[in-house]
């Protein structure tokens, strides 16, 4: 009978999903333990700095282990997964059996193969709540024997026994998080009776525990004719306030956030614009047979006047390098659109948005916003951007002053367009009116560019025919 070697099972290690990606958070296993898997099979969903992002198995086999739960940040190259190769034959049971075998944390699946018998004697390891309880009994550690006086062999006796005790007092399952919960709120976790599944220890055990502590006086009972001091406020409050973990998307952003403020020197620019006849002409185009099917709107045509603006000014398309001291000019557009997705802010980009016509453009518009609204943007789909739009309009937000993606050097901001009264021909008329916003990294975009970039955009709004005379 052969016996299963190391070669006969993979280890799938967490991909770098994306450029320059450290780490991903395991939002969803696919498979379990004797699952079959074949190449190509989605096996979890992971949530990087970037998107999420489903990932595939490149070998067939039987899922052996999954290294880590759901709700895990795992640094990019670390095992996350144990396939037996399919055909590969199942280990040889060892001939003779240990008197006392190791305490298993959780339950073996179902069809799993044994465990390898080099792994035999030691203890099984629990991911991010240390090693687990076992029957078994450390060696003695090895070094020169020290003779004890007579008269200290009692407490030394006493010593040994104590540590004995602590020694084999199991140690309370917990992740990281909940046992810094437990440390900052004073909660022994070893008097805590888990609620999680296999004994873990979940934040609302540690909260539950704590109740009774925030309830209790912080001294003893003034006299009745005293009034009474409320006891000082060490944790929040949990009932009123809920604290949520800065990851994946939403901490990359605000890193990406920080850097770009406080790197790049930020100058905006504004402008009030009547865009009537853009109204008028998006009316239009949705009735146009080449643009049936297609995301027809504002947003589109502003898109547009963005990428005709900057052909008239190409040097806003540019880059900062910092390292080489250089401005880097780009011969094209990237054309980034921030989208507001329930994971935080995100802005994937049109690749090559300078060379597409305005049917290829909706098109591209429509892809972009569905992706995103699905949570299914990948990395590479925000990677390389050159120039982005954020609409803050769609809120009713009249404009901002936005803050740049980082290694850009020109945000546009689209106000809400609002029916007001607009001088119009020498009368005062209601118009369709918006205020655009334009960031610029001062560094390599001087005030003339920026003006020129935000008033092309505003004359090509005011007037769309210049989309045809100008593009």
């Amino acid at each position: 009978m052969t016996t299963m070697t190391e070669a006969s099972v993979r280890e799938f290690k967490m991909p770098d999903v994306g450029e320059g990606l450290t780490e991903a958070e395991i939002l969803k296993w696919y498979v379990q333990p004797g699952d079959t898997v074949t190449d190509g099979q989605v096996v979890c969903e992971v949530e990087t700095a970037k998107a999420a992002v489903e990932l595939p198995i490149p070998y067939d086999g039987v899922v052996r282990e999954l290294h880590f739960p759901e709700g895990t940040t795992v640094d990019v190259g670390t095992p996350i997964i144990a396939v037996a190769l399919a055909g590969a034959a199942a280990p040889e049971a060892p001939a003779e059996q240990p008197a006392a075998a190791p305490a298993q944390p959780v339950e073996q699946p179902k069809a799993q193969p044994a465990e390898e018998p080099k792994t035999q004697g030691r203890q099984p390891v629990l991911v991010g709540y240390g090693v687990a309880t076992s029957s078994t009994k450390r060696r003695p550690r090895k070094g020169p024997q020290v003779t004890v006086p007579a008269p200290a062999q009692a407490i030394q006796a006493e010593l040994n026994g104590h540590a004995g005790a602590v020694a084999d007092k199991a140690r309370p399952l917990a992740k990281p998080p909940v046992r810094k919960l437990a440390k900052d709120l004073g909660v022994d976790l070893g008097a805590i009776v888990p609620s999680g599944p296999d004994g873990v220890i979940t934040r609302e055990d540690v909260h539950a525990a704590a109740t009774p502590r925030a309830a209790a006086p912080a001294a003893p009972a003034a006299p009745a004719a005293a009034p009474a001091t409320p006891a000082p406020v060490t944790s929040y409050d949990n009932a009123r306030e809920t604290r949520v973990p800065v990851k994946g998307v939403r901490k990359a952003t605000a890193q990406a956030m920080i850097g770009s403020a406080f790197t790049a020197p930020h100058v905006t620019e504004f402008v009030t614009v009547d865009v009537t006849r853009t109204m008028k002409l998006v009316e239009e185009l949705k009735q146009d047979k080449d643009m049936q099917g297609l995301r027809v709107n504002p947003l589109l045509l502003i898109a547009k006047a963005l990428l005709v603006a900057i052909k008239r000014n190409p040097d806003i398309n540019a880059a900062w390098d910092e390292a080489n001291q250089e401005i880097v000019l780009k011969h094209y557009v990237n054309l980034g659109i921030a989208a507001a997705t329930p994971r935080g802010l995100i802005v994937p980009n049109i690749k090559d948005a300078h060379d597409k016509t305005l049917p290829q453009l909706a098109e591209a518009l429509g892809e972009l916003v569905s992706t995103a609204r699905e949570g299914k943007t990948s990395p590479a789909a925000m990677q390389g951007g050159t120039v982005t739009i954020t609409n803050v309009g769609v809120f009713g937000v009249d404009t901002g002053t936005p803050i740049l993606n980082p290694g850009e050097s020109a945000i546009l901001a689209v106000g809400a367009i609002k029916l007001q009264p607009w001088v119009h021909k020498g009368k005062v008329k209601p118009r369709q009116v918006t205020t655009l916003a334009l960031s610029f990294d001062h560094r390599l975009v001087d005030g003339e560019l920026g003006s020129k970039v935000l008033a092309d955009v505003a004359a090509v709004l005011e007037q769309p025919k210049r989309l045809i005379t100008w593009a």
